[in-house]
């Protein structure tokens, strides 16, 4: 047998496991970009919820090369400390709500960052001066 089959390291490793399809989707995107191979599973698990036990269902990424485990680690824990908003701003041109994390209307596509520096600036101001 070949050596380069005989010491392969490509073990899989489970990296993280999401609360939902889409959390786990922008995963595997941050670790494809950083050129490191996954793999996305229990994607269509969810929809056997009841008849499986619903902790076999979360979406799991995985790591295919044992190698890249710690690089990829990293990303993950830099994607979940990724702060969490439920701040809403409306847009100035069609008036819907969007999240403050948006730069663009998800209705519209009118440009939000103005909207979200001032919301961001206004909240600080009344912080500050409530102490």
């Amino acid at each position: 047998m070949p050596a380069n089959l005989t010491n392969n390291k490509n073990v899989m490793k489970k990296i993280y496991s999401a609360n939902n399809l889409m959390e786990a989707q922008i995963v595997l995107d941050m670790l494809e970009h950083a050129l490191i191979p996954a793999q996305l599973f229990n994607q269509h698990a969810q929809g056997g919820t009841g008849d499986i036990p619903f902790t076999h269902a979360y979406p799991e990424v995985w790591v295919i090369r044992d190698v890249d485990y710690e690089r990829g680690r990293k990303i993950v824990q830099e994607y979940e400390a990724i702060p969490q908003t439920d701040t809403i701003i409306q847009c100035p041109a069609c008036g819907e709500d969007n999240p403050s994390n948006f730069q663009l209307c998800w209705h519209c596509s009118c440009g939000l960052e103005t909207v979200a520096s001032e919301a961001a600036t206004s909240h600080t101001t009344r912080s500050s001066s409530q102490k």
